[in-house]
Order: C-alpha cells, then sequence, then structure tokens
C-alpha cells in the first residue's frame, strides 16, 4: 500500500473516532443557545400568558370575572380612608366594578339607603331609632347593620403635654358645661388637671367633630354622658383636620378614632370604672377594657326575605376576610374577632371568603 494511501487511511479512522465527541459539542452549544433565547424572552415579557393573573409591586392578585357594576357608598368620615382602600382592592379583584366613595358624615348614610343613591351606608354609631324608624315606614323593614371593625375613640392632646391620663369625668368637663357623668365643675385650665408650671394656668383648647359626624354623636353619648357640647369646642369637618389642630397647639385637646393617630399628639389613657387608666390600645379596645372602644358599621338594605344583590354581597364577604381585616389593621384599627365575623355572616346568609 502506498504511503499515500495508509495516511488517508489513518485520517479516516481518526475522524471516525472523534465524531461523536463533536457530535455532543456541538448538541451542548446548541441547548445553550436556545436557553439564553428564553431567558432573553421571559426578561423582556415579564407577564405571564395567563391574563386571569395581575403581578404588581406587593403580590399577585387574582381577578375574577362575573361581577360588574357600580357600587355606591355614603357615610362616615371615620371609614373613609377604610372605604378607599377596601374599593380599590375589590376592584383590583373585580375589575369591571367601580366603586365610588362619598364620606360627608354618619348621618348622610341612613339618607342615602333611604333615597336608594347607594348600596352602602359606613357609620361610625349605630343608627339612632329615628332614623331606622323613618327607613321601616319606607321599606316595611329595618336596614341591617353588618360590623366592619372596632375603634378606640381617642382623646388626642399635644404631644410635649404631661397630662397622665383623664376619666370619663374630667374628659366630660372639659367639653361640656352640663355635666353629666359626675364632676363637680366645669374645667377650664390645665392646672385643674394637675399640671404644674406653666401648664397650670394655661387655657385648655377644644376640638371636636361637627353634628353631622357618628365621631360626634357617640363621643356625646359616652364622654359627655348624653351632655351637650360646649360652644367653644371648634368644631372640624374631619378627624384628620382634629388631629390636625390638635398637632399645633400647645394647649389643646380633641377627639377622633385611633386610626388617626400622629406623630405630633399623644392618645391619652381613660380611667375605667375602677380609676385605671387604660391605653387606647388595639388589645384593650377587643378584650373590652378601654371605655371608649366601639363598633364601625356598614348598614344595607337587606329584605328579610330576599338575599342581597351579587356586587354587595361580595364586597361585604371582601370585607370581613382576612384581606379586608388587614386592612382595617392596617389602617391603625382593630380587627374583627370571628365569633363576630361569622355572627354577622351567618344573618346575612353569606359565607366567608378562603382569600
Amino acid at each position: 500500500m502506498s504511503a499515500y494511501c495508509r495516511q488517508n487511511l489513518q485520517m479516516r479512522k481518526a475522524f471516525a473516532l472523534k465524531a461523536p465527541l463533536f457530535a455532543a459539542a456541538l448538541s451542548m452549544l446548541l441547548l445553550l443557545m436556545m436557553l439564553f433565547v428564553a431567558t432573553s424572552q421571559a426578561q423582556a415579557n415579564p407577564t405571564s400568558s395567563d391574563n386571569s393573573v395581575t403581578t404588581n409591586t406587593a403580590q399577585s392578585v387574582k381577578k375574577i370575572p362575573g361581577i360588574t357594576g357600580n357600587l355606591s357608598s355614603v357615610g362616615s368620615d371615620t371609614l373613609a380612608n377604610m372605604m378607599t382602600y377596601w374599593g380599590e382592592a375589590f376592584s383590583r379583584r373585580y375589575p369591571n366594578v367601580n366603586v365610588q366613595i362619598q364620606a360627608p358624615g354618619s348621618s348622610s348614610a341612613p339618607v342615602a339607603l333611604l333615597e336608594g343613591t347607594a348600596q352602602l351606608g359606613p357609620m361610625s354609631r349605630p343608627m339612632k331609632a329615628k332614623e331606622i324608624e323613618v327607613f321601616e315606614q319606607r321599606f316595611g323593614y329595618p336596614p341591617t347593620a353588618i360590623r366592619v371593625a372596632i375603634d378606640a375613640m381617642a382623646v388626642f392632646v399635644h404631644r410635649d403635654n404631661p397630662i397622665e391620663g383623664l376619666s370619663i369625668q374630667q374628659v366630660d368637663a372639659i367639653f361640656s358645661n352640663t355635666l353629666r357623668c359626675g364632676e363637680t365643675e366645669s374645667i377650664e385650665r390645665w392646672g385643674q388637671l394637675g399640671l404644674t408650671g406653666d401648664w397650670a394656668a394655661m387655657p385648655i383648647q377644644r376640638f371636636g367633630r361637627n353634628s353631622v359626624s357618628g365621631t360626634y354623636g357617640y363621643f356625646k353619648t359616652r364622654a359627655l354622658c348624653q351632655g351637650d357640647f360646649r360652644t367653644n369646642v371648634n368644631e372640624q369637618p374631619g378627624s384628620a383636620s382634629v388631629v390636625q389642630s390638635v398637632s399645633t397647639s400647645v394647649n389643646s385637646i380633641g377627639y377622633s378614632g385611633i386610626g388617626y393617630d400622629a406623630s405630633g399628639v399623644r392618645a391619652v389613657p381613660i380611667a375605667n370604672k375602677e380609676g385605671q387608666y387604660i391605653a387606647a390600645t388595639a388589645n384593650n379596645a377587643s378584650l373590652g377594657h378601654y371605655p371608649l372602644a366601639r363598633f364601625l358599621y356598614i348598614y344595607v338594605n337587606k329584605a328579610p326575605d330576599r338575599a342581597l344583590d351579587p356586587l354587595t354581597a361580595e364586597f361585604i364577604r371582601f370585607i370581613l376576610s382576612n384581606a379586608g381585616q388587614s386592612i382595617v389593621t392596617k389602617e391603625g384599627y382593630i380587627a374583627l374577632p370571628s365569633r363576630v365575623i361569622a355572627a354577622d355572616l351567618k344573618r346575612l346568609g353569606l359565607s366567608l371568603q378562603k382569600n
């Protein structure tokens, strides 16, 4: 065999031995190229092909079709922030629902339900007997109250005020001249409450809500023992305005829901019947220890023999779900005990949302 033939044969044998290695290397290169392309596409388009899931910065929110329409709420200023956040979260879940919130005060809720201009009537107090009577005359049955949160009605002073605490009798004597709760004289200066030094002769400046507010009505009932407010209580259109006013006046005092607590003010502990000062905390309110704790409500028009309309029912179920009650806590109010939620859902003929 010639030298040329022997060399050609050796080259063919060498190629035959190395061919599998070349094939394996080529396959690995192709696989790496496919992975690179797939990763690049995922980074360029992070949205899932399933349009039922929308990703935001916090969590994935499942969008649920089938519930559509307009949902109107008219009522409490105290509940205004929570109603707004509930509405926004509900609309993210049900994108074909439009939630509208108006919050002129609790007294506007019965009127809106009576006239049919709202399906939801948030109130920071129970309806008065006269309001229920007028509703019954129109529809033949009373409105339905749904408990949605617990609030601690706080008495705020400026953050620099050293007052340790107040009794209900003292609160009454500060805000009212009628002295229905048992105090024997009106309180005009901080020195009458035991403060000394520059505080002793300092006059008390008072801030509160206007008469359309459920907070005004609740405070009058519980803290003034149904007495009348002084004429020199500076009435504010909203709870935030009360707290803001107190934060800018060192000698001032005011009242609002604890959810409006701010850095410039301090909630004063209130004495219980045994004379112990109880702080306006979530735990004290939920256990019934804090003297000025209250339920917050949403009223609806529900006939006894008929179910709620699907949109209103689903919104109420959302509020009472874990997601809805987490908004309560986030806003500084107190989430409802499970027994309260179960009782109100049972009255409405509803089940609790799973998420």
